[in-house]
């Protein structure tokens, strides 16, 4: 205490009133949710990471339909043709490939004219495998896109019908949803593709039958929780409509688990394609999708495995990508999560 009565006045300032207005004056930037998102998510630099991948493969996928290396479905006489890139010296990457124990210059062998390479060699029809693994990219890129689309429409509106009107409508609906749950997914396709033609619209039609069901499960137990809160009740009383309070209130809340379960819906729609073309089920020649680059490149794969390893890293890196973006987006969404 000595020393404090000891210290000149001059050393102190004093404080001049302040306002209730400066007292109470937010110092940090007021951010929206989506912004506040966007914070989130760029903290997480797998799920950044993989958005700006994905967004490359579908840049290329539409920048190749009118750049390729060669026509993807030119048929030529030079079969089965290693990767050569120009002035790598690798084995495996100069068009040298072993026949009989012995290394042997395909590309000489079969008087490749000079000049000409194929970076990831040819198929069995002497078709360039690096443009037909940009047609295959972007048909699966569009079935996964499609089908997503598909199922937030239709499971959208079924789960906000049966969440919003509930007792006996939610009840009836819901036992469809087990009666549909119980066929399984692969039965209905395969099903569905034989009776009709195989093809993009009829692959996507195909997961459109089933897949939409985890989405309106997902949105129907959303809409049961909001439903009971005070500004829906609110709403309610002064006489908002029950689909206008649908659109208004509730579908903007559940949103952002929409959009997280459609980032894990295109994975599995381009999964289920490949598996379908991989059984001979799923696009039709001479079109090309990741599965059917992969059932082409089994075929071969003891003796020419070069042609299976690019469809196969291209729909890895697809699945993985979609995956870790929709995780990221699901911390992102989630104020609760700890930063």
């Amino acid at each position: 205490m000595e020393n404090i009565k000891n210290i000149p006045k001059e050393k102190f300032e004093l404080l001049g009133k302040q306002s209730t207005e400066t007292r109470e004056h937010i110092a940090a930037p007021s951010l929206t949710f989506l912004q506040d998102s966007w914070r989130r998510l760029k903290k997480n630099k797998a799920a950044v990471f993989s958005m700006c991948i994905i967004l490359l493969l579908v840049l290329v996928s539409i920048v190749t339909i009118w750049v390729t290396p060669y026509n993807p479905t030119k048929q030529t006489e030079f079969v089965n043709l290693p990767p050569k890139l120009p002035g790598v010296n690798i084995n495996g990457l100069n068009g040298k490939m072993l026949v009989g124990g012995n290394l042997v210059d395909k590309y000489q062998q079969l008087d490749v004219p000079k000049g000409t390479s194929f970076l990831l060699g040819t198929d069995y029809l002497g078709r360039d495998l690096l443009s037909r693994l940009f047609v295959g990219m972007r048909i699966s890129l569009i079935i996964g896109f499609c089908a997503a689309i598909l199922d937030i429409t239709i499971g959208v509106i079924y789960g906000l019908t049966s969440g919003l009107l509930g007792g006996r409508v939610d009840t009836i609906m819901q036992r469809i949803l087990e009666i549909l749950s119980g066929i399984p997914n692969l039965v209905v396709m395969i099903l569905f593709i034989t009776v009709f033609k195989p093809g993009i619209l009829t692959i996507v039609g195909a997961m459109a039958l089933t897949n939409w069901i985890s989405m309106a499960r997902i949105v129907r137990a959303q809409t049961l929780k909001f439903k009971d809160q005070e500004f829906v009740m609110a709403a309610t009383t002064l006489g908002e409509s029950r689909w206008k309070i649908a659109l208004k209130h509730i579908l903007p809340n559940i949103s952002s688990v929409i959009v997280v379960q459609m980032m894990f819906s295109i994975p599995t729609a381009i999964f289920f394609e490949a598996f379908l073309s991989l059984i001979g089920l799923g696009i039709t020649p001479p079109n090309a999708s990741l599965g059917t680059l992969i059932n082409d490149g089994i075929k071969n794969f003891r003796f020419l495995p070069y042609q299976m390893w690019s469809p196969a890293l291209i729909l890895s890196i697809i699945m993985i990508g979609f995956n870790l973006l929709a995780d990221g987006l699901r911390d992102a969404f989630d104020p609760k999560t700890k930063e």
